[in-house]
């Protein structure tokens, strides 16, 4: 009995060798090694709560057929924990339902934890909660801070372990990221900056999940922590370490919004040329930021002033649908990198110049042989000569050679139609609408705050609303008026827009910009004699995502205000007694809600008001045929909010009104 026990035990030891093979991560200089295979990995963000839970597996599925290997997200703190201890993973948060689609999908994941993302998301990712906790600095060295986000980073990981999402477990996760270009903000912080980033890496490292961690843009990453590179280009970037291998983190496909800017595009032909220079000089791992930008549903756009569509230009549309020729020539740069990935993975390049501005790489080892044909001229084609034959390179472009002999792509050389979406018209009929008009300051509301002097709007709201209305009286007297002269009401405002009423009545607005969201507004007012109210409605457009000490810039109306024009000079109303009052009425009574929408008087038809500040607009409408995107044109409106049976679909701001 006793031999065959050790053959069973023999068999047992074996068995879980194989197992321990395969489900690992590793990594060398060349590439990340997963269970014993180097790999070239072709990746894609696709960020689980800026598209609809209908909409994943569509979107993993097509990002599968264009040749991508992983998906890239990040876990958005802010989301997830909404108030200290309290937890939401359900609907569009709903995040291990995210990663097992991928893994059904036979697609690996990057999960980027943080959990500050910058990301163009509201506050970088942490909650606004935090901001008030005694003694919290964000991304500081401050224990304050550190405690809740350990606290928070230990909770994804466990809810990984607990699904057997890590490849150690064999599941689909091969790389975690802690924190997020902290490099760029560091220096910001002192010596406490690098014990902090320290400090993330050993924590992280320290939860044993089995993958390596990645900081991305933090060249003093510690081991085992592999640092790596984001932006347009690459090629030049090389680890802080020779051990570790060349990771590019966010090839960024496109940009990012804001309201009144141009909308940005990059070209697919520059988008190939940069990940094949960054392939052919050692990168292994790639990752399209974004490969599907999806929406910034509800208040949850960073800023400020940035839009609702997180579009970026990517490969799959804001709407899940392929834009070409961006989609089709990315799938065939990528099938020509996998047919050329163990030359890549197991060779060094020998770099053969071919002229002034061209050059060959070229990996060869035994049975296999690629090589990279580039051109950098901006302008000129040129013909080269290669292994005694001549191959025609288009300016700024790489040609791949998967066997060093037949060209089967140029990045510059688009063989896909261009498609353009276009949205129509639906058929449904023309909205009946039917309107509420705001109330300009509740004097009566029972959440009336008096105090003297003017308050920081954040400080006042906590983000339960993107307005805080500021009210005083200032009275007049008849000798205080210059006749035929009204006077200037002066407003300083750190941002980001300003509606303003005197009596009661509409007086104007003015707004900042996203590189300059402070701002001044000056306009003559209707003042009477005797007491007047003005009252000054401050919105925010989306919270800071980014740079050091972001959560401490202000919003709303820090002051002076001041009357000008008056016979005996400016008054200074600043620091006398100001009400405040948060939100909106239609907010208070949630009119966006099944419930609430018949708790206040809508107008309808033609007796409702037309063109008015502070109006809510209901209707409905009956969903069209057919499974295409339906998107709703608010051209013409101004900043607002929109819902569909409740659900906010994101804020617009095209100017004040």
């Amino acid at each position: 009995m006793k031999p065959q026990n050790w053959v069973l035990l023999g068999l047992v030891l074996v068995l879980a060798t194989v197992q321990s093979i395969h489900c690992s991560v590793t990594y060398d200089n060349k590439s990340l090694i997963i269970n014993g295979q180097r790999r070239i990995l072709l990746s894609g963000s696709i960020h689980y709560p800026r598209s609809t839970p209908e909409m994943w597996e569509g979107l993993i599925q097509k990002a599968k057929d264009g040749g991508l290997d992983a998906i890239d997200t990040y876990v958005f703190w802010n989301n997830h924990e909404p108030s200290p201890g309290n937890y939401d993973f359900e609907g569009r948060n709903d995040l291990v339902r995210f990663i097992k689609l991928i893994h059904q999908a036979g697609m690996y994941v990057h999960l980027r934890i943080g959990p500050y993302i910058c990301g163009e998301w509201k506050f970088g990712g942490i909650p606004v909660w935090l901001k008030f906790v005694p003694g919290s600095t964000f991304r500081s060295n401050s224990e304050p801070f550190k405690m809740a986000m350990q606290r928070f980073v230990q909770k994804i990981v466990q809810m990984m372990k607990d699904e057997n999402l890590f490849q150690s477990q064999g599941g689909p996760i091969i790389l975690s990221q802690i924190e997020n270009e902290y490099g760029l903000a560091s220096k910001a912080y002192g010596a406490g900056g690098h014990e902090y980033m320290t400090w993330a890496a050993n924590m992280a490292v320290g939860l044993k999940t089995g993958v390596p961690w990645v900081m991305c843009k933090e060249d003093d990453a510690p081991d085992p922590v592999i640092n790596s590179c984001n932006g347009f280009y690459c090629d030049y970037f090389s680890p802080n370490k020779a051990y570790k291998p060349k990771l590019w983190t966010e090839a960024w496909s496109g940009w990012f919004e804001e309201f009144g800017s141009a909308i940005h595009h990059r070209p697919v032909e520059d988008l190939a040329f940069a990940v094949a220079r960054f392939i052919q000089k050692g990168g292994s791992f790639v990752n399209y930021y974004m490969y599907h930008g999806g929406t910034n549903f509800g208040r949850t756009a960073g800023g400020p002033f940035l839009t609702t569509s997180y579009d970026y230009d990517a490969p799959i549309d804001e709407y899940g649908l392929t834009r070409q020729p961006k989609y089709d020539h990315l799938k065939n740069f990528h099938n020509a990198i996998k047919l050329s990935e163990k030359a890549l993975v197991n060779a060094d390049p020998t770099i053969i110049q071919l002229g002034s501005y061209q050059e060959a790489h070229v990996f060869s080892t035994s049975g296999e042989c690629a090589a990279f044909l580039s051109n950098f001229h901006l302008n000129s084609s040129a013909t080269v000569t290669f292994n005694k034959k001549q191959y025609t390179l288009p300016p700024w472009s790489t040609s791949i050679l998967p066997d060093c002999k037949n060209a089967i792509f140029n990045t510059a050389t688009v063989e896909v139609k261009k498609s353009e979406v276009q949205m129509l018209p639906t058929n449904i009929p023309t909205l009946s609408w039917a309107t509420f008009t705001e109330d300009i300051f509740n004097e009566d509301s029972d959440s009336k705050l008096t105090v003297s002097g003017l308050l920081e709007q954040l400080n006042v709201t906590r983000d339960t609303s993107d307005y805080l209305w500021y009210s005083t009286s200032v009275k007049m007297s008849p000798s205080e008026f210059i006749q035929g002269q009204q006077p200037a009401l002066t407003v300083q405002s750190a941002g980001h827009a300003l509606h303003v009423f005197v009596n009661g009545r509409f007086s104007g607005s003015a707004y900042g910009t996203k590189d300059h969201p402070e701002f001044k507004y000056t306009l003559n007012v209707a003042l009477q004699s005797g007491v007047n109210k003005i009252s000054l409605l401050s919105v925010a457009i989306g919270l800071p995502n980014d740079g050091a000490y972001y959560e401490r810039r202000h919003t709303g109306i820090i002051g002076p205000v001041v009357l000008r024009g008056l016979p005996n000079g400016p008054r200074d109303l600043s620091w006398q007694k100001w009400s405040y009052q948060v939100g909106l009425r239609g907010e208070a009574s949630n009119v966006v809600s099944p419930n609430g929408i018949s708790s206040v008087g809508w107008v309808e038809g033609s007796l409702a008001v037309q063109q008015q500040p502070l109006t809510w607009y209901k209707s409905y409408f009956n969903n069209p045929k057919g499974n295409e995107p339906l998107a709703l044109d608010m051209g013409s409106m101004g900043k607002g909010e929109v819902w569909i049976n409740g659900q906010s679909i994101g804020i617009m701001f095209l100017g004040p009104g």
